[in-house]
């Protein structure tokens, strides 16, 4: 598969709007884009900005995947009009805005339960539009029904025809049949050929015809478990190798330590990773086929879990060694070739070191650029100890800026969850 040409180096930004500024509001978060911009963002992920139910409303507002309406804007963020000019401003400043779409399921009050035939939802015994799983503010869709996919295609067509979103974050993909997305690929890059899918599920089938990237939760499920000393770095090894080979060269993977999910039911990177949560966001733009995400408040070491059903916004944060260092490797990402995700990125290949449990030393190389990159994923000072062979030489520390020379033969402690990046 083609994938659009600005997304081979992107970093994706996923946007709380509900939280992210004091408003909480698309105008307010209009405003922030040139600072995303600074950071070095190329795409925009929007938490849904849908209309949300009342029936069965958790908390005083709501979840945002409880969609009562998929043509229209939740007053709570403002109208249809701010929304265009949030797209129009990241437009102007050279970003792409992805929608964030519920394919899955509706509100328990949406308007295609009172307007469509009631074969459009899963029906219990009593008739009752069915709940997934505890989420019971929402209604199951029927996608034996292929009037379904039909309204779900038209709806998506409609913020692409009328509002020139870019693409779609799928929330839940895999509870959807595939060949639904199939036709959503088929049907939507008709009306926009440079279309970016993004998939919330990892099944390699999600790159039958259908998505771009998929997500990459077992990979960040093992970042967390070795931040934890749970396991070790020979695992997240094994799990490189393991998914250069379940998936295709092409293919692209979200990178990420934290997201809305993580953040509100699991923690803050600082709870689930402590000391390791620098290292592991370095390495999130360093995976191969990787393509890292930055969500909400990160870039300022934000510290604190944004509840789900209820605002607790951001305060308004002045840019900090956090934003400095984000903005060092979305430069790193876009300047090396060697970093680009799918099969336009250069190769993975190890060097040998002497302490394989505690240390991940490898290089991305393509064509004369080329990455070296040497981490410490352990809570230990460990001597290092590695010969870097054909890849000595002179390069440049890609978070100070330094030059550097790497000799052949390289040795000398390295503190517990450190890192050095090596770029030429």
């Amino acid at each position: 598969m083609i994938h659009p040409t600005w997304s081979y180096d992107a970093v994706i930004y996923e946007l709380n709007v509900r939280q992210m500024t004091p408003e909480g509001t698309l105008r307010a978060a209009a405003g922030r884009l040139p600072h995303l911009k600074r950071l070095g963002v190329d795409a925009v992920w929007l938490m849904p900005v849908y209309p949300i139910g009342e029936a069965g409303r958790k908390g005083p507002l709501g979840s945002y995947y409880s969609v009562r309406d998929y043509c229209a804007v939740n007053p709570e963020f403002g109208t249809m009009d701010d929304f265009d000019a949030f797209v129009r401003r990241a437009h102007e400043l050279g970003m792409k805005v992805l929608m964030d779409w519920v394919a899955n399921h509706t509100s328990r009050d949406a308007r295609w339960l009172s307007e469509c035939p009631a074969d459009w939802y899963e029906r219990d015994m009593e008739g009752e539009a069915v709940v997934p799983f505890d989420w019971s503010d929402t209604a199951k869709l029927n996608y034996s029904n292929r009037d379904v996919w039909k309204g779900q295609i038209d709806a998506m067509t409609f913020w692409l025809r009328e509002h020139s979103v870019d693409g779609f974050r799928c929330d839940m993909a895999m509870l959807v049949p595939i060949g639904f997305w199939q036709e959503v690929r088929k049907s939507l890059q008709k009306i926009k050929p440079d279309l970016f899918l993004l998939a919330e599920a990892e099944e390699p089938e999600m790159f039958d015809r259908a998505f771009d990237a998929c997500y990459g939760w077992e990979m960040h499920h093992l970042m967390c478990d070795v931040a934890q000393s749970k396991r070790r770095v020979w695992d997240l090894r094994n799990r490189i190798y393991s998914e250069q080979k379940r998936y295709p060269t092409w293919s692209m993977r979200l990178t990420f330590t934290s997201n809305h999910d993580e953040n509100t039911w699991n923690g803050t990177e600082f709870e689930r990773m402590g000391a390791a949560a620098g290292a592991m966001a370095a390495l999130t733009f360093l995976l191969p086929q990787g393509l890292p995400l930055i969500y909400t408040g990160q870039e300022f070491g934000y510290d604190r879990r944004f509840p789900f059903f209820e605002r607790e916004p951001m305060p308004e944060m002045a840019d900090n060694g956090y934003t400095e260092f984000y903005r060092r490797l979305c430069a790193m990402k876009h300047s090396n070739p060697a970093l680009r995700s799918a099969d336009m990125g250069g190769s993975f290949v190890e060097i040998n070191n002497n302490a394989p449990d505690c240390l991940l030393t490898f290089v991305r190389e393509m064509g004369g650029n080329r990455v070296v990159v040497l981490m410490n994923l352990s809570p230990y000072r460990v001597f290092s100890d590695f010969h870097t062979g054909i890849y000595a030489g002179m390069y440049e520390d890609a978070m100070s800026g330094e030059r550097r020379e790497l000799y052949e033969h390289e040795w000398g402690d390295i503190e517990p969850w450190s890192f050095r990046i090596y770029v030429k």
